[in-house]
């Protein structure tokens, strides 16, 4: 009797365990925080995504010092595919890459399809680069456009009148044309922006500007060209750079591997996308200029 106790106790005692640590699982994975490896719970790397345009790098930045404050991660792959995007955002996200290394965290940067502009950008700020052969990376450059309709108020009987502080006050305005002294002023706006972007490709490639230059002229270059050109330190995929930070970080070449999981959307989310789509179309960001390092 004694011993089909203890059975049925260690048993029930199982069966709550288990229990509790699937709904931990489920509750914090819908929150979209919870961060597991289905590999272990030892020194493991870390995978943060870039995906599609950058226009925003908040929760880049989070993930990023969430994983550079974990004492069990030993290494960081950022995962890119994506054309680029906001110059500040792509930033941002350059800048707490080079706090994480400053943490004595390495870094590597996986591209995938695509990684060019401020893709290409923030990878710059990674320990090493791994480019696929057909990545399509580079494009260096700046981008600056806004629309016009005078065209189109004047057939509709739309006026606008603007009362300014300065003559270049109301640059990018969609009822006229630009003038030539704006366009001078948002041309010394794009080189500066520009060389700020060859700075960044310089230093990260331990390379002087000079050499850079050739290079950035908006053009795209596949991995292997980019590789040829010194832009990425070698060619493979993104099972290659999880191999490339583990055997960095001392972890052997098959580590354990860690991401955040996150939720699905549900109902409001999609209702907060669509309201963001919205805003977009019919507000600031399509009538004023934006600076963008992407890859159109």
């Amino acid at each position: 009797m004694k011993k089909r106790t203890i059975v049925f106790l260690v048993v029930g005692a199982s069966l709550v365990v288990v229990v509790g640590f699937a709904g931990l699982l489920l509750f914090v994975g819908l929150s979209g925080e919870f961060e597991t490896s289905f590999s272990g719970f030892g020194p493991r790397i870390a995978v943060v995504e870039v995906r599609g345009e950058i226009t925003d790098s908040r929760d880049f930045v989070r993930q990023m010092k969430k994983w550079t404050e974990n004492s069990s991660v030993k290494a960081i792959v950022v995962d890119i595919n994506s054309p680029g995007g906001g110059v500040a955002a792509s930033q941002e996200m350059y800048e707490q890459i080079l706090k994480t290394r400053a943490a004595d965290k390495l870094v590597i940067a996986s591209m995938g399809a695509v990684a060019a502009s401020g893709g290409y950008y923030i990878a710059c700020a990674a320990d090493k680069i791994v480019a696929n052969p057909g990545t399509l990376t580079g494009s260096i450059g700046v981008i600056l456009s806004f629309p016009t309709a005078k065209k189109l108020f004047d057939k509709i009987g739309i006026k606008f009148e603007t009362v300014k502080s300065g003559d270049l006050k109301a640059v990018g305005s969609m009822d006229r044309p630009m003038s030539q002294e704006e366009e001078r002023m948002l041309k010394s706006v794009i080189m500066d922006t520009y060389e700020q972007f060859v700075e960044a490709v310089a230093n990260g490639r331990d390379r002087p500007k000079d050499e850079i230059y050739p290079l950035a002229d908006g053009s795209i270059f596949t991995g292997r060209q980019a590789y040829n050109f010194g832009l990425v330190d070698t060619l493979g995929t993104f099972e290659d750079a999880l191999s490339m930070a583990g055997e960095l970080a001392e972890l052997g070449s098959d580590p354990d591997v860690v991401r955040e999981v996150k939720r699905k959307p549900g109902f409001w989310d999609l209702i907060g996308a669509t309201s963001d789509v919205i805003d977009r179309i019919s507000g600031l960001e399509v009538s004023q200029p934006t600076l963008k390092y992407l890859y159109n």
